[in-house]
């Protein structure tokens, strides 16, 4: 039998990416595939753990500005943050009928629906071998989603954190716009700094090639990508 080469991962999901072909809000059957894929490397003893964004529901910079009616950017980020939590319910709900136990953990307490952030506590359920969602980011405005899985990846002693996107991988350009876009299979940390890529925001990078800790940027759409990845196919692109 094969056997993984993580220990522990972070799966970073956008909000976008439980769209699926929806304009808005959440896809079943999104929900229900990221949930198979999910059992299959728990079937490998893989700990995982989830940090999800909130792009289908409301996105904080997007209702910012400078305009004088439009939002402030601590009172945006506070609503996108609260967006994430009602993923990570969604998401909590699918896994759980896929039999797998899952506990959901906010940032910002909120008793009656999720269990408070407590490192401890998140590591003590990951040695169970329950999922763990992280919800509602680093608690703060001005921090990214991509922040939070950076900084509870380092927390919880993660080997790598799994970014999930539309497209297999980091280009020079969005593939989907620039017919000539170069792939990148491998990047350095500093290299996504300088060509500014669009792989995650540099306060995340840089906390991430702080602590040595690769990102694996990889299509979530293709199904069995994260097996791969965990079983060590060289899928996407990776940043180490």
């Amino acid at each position: 039998m094969s056997r993984s080469i993580y220990r522990r991962i972070v799966l970073k999901l956008s909000g976008e990416a439980l769209m699926g072909s929806k304009s808005h809000g959440i896809d079943q059957s999104v929900l229900v595939s990221i949930s198979r894929q999910i059992k299959e490397i728990k079937d490998f003893k893989v700990d995982v753990a989830i940090v999800l964004g909130a792009g289908n529901i409301f996105r904080g910079l997007e209702n910012t500005g400078s305009r004088g009616l439009e939002m402030d950017r601590s009172v945006a980020d506070y609503m996108g943050m609260l967006a994430t939590i009602i993923n990570g319910l969604a998401l909590q709900n699918v896994l759980e009928k896929f039999k797998m136990p899952t506990r959901v953990m906010t940032a910002i307490e909120m008793e009656r629906v999720a269990e408070p952030y407590i490192r401890r506590r998140a590591i003590r359920h990951l040695e169970k071998g329950r999922v763990v969602i992280f919800v509602a980011g680093t608690g703060n405005p001005y921090f990214t989603t991509d922040t939070a899985a950076a900084l509870r990846a380092v927390e919880i002693g993660a080997d790598a954190i799994l970014k999930a996107t539309k497209v297999d991988g980091v280009y020079s350009a969005d593939p989907l716009k620039v017919k000539n876009a170069k792939k990148f299979k491998n990047l350095q940390y500093i290299d996504v700094l300088k060509k500014r890529l669009k792989v995650m925001d540099a306060t995340a990078v840089t906390l991430c090639m702080d602590n040595k800790l690769p990102i694996v940027v990889f299509n979530i759409n293709k199904k069995g990508n994260i097996k791969r990845i965990v079983l060590g196919e060289k899928i996407g692109t990776v940043v180490r």
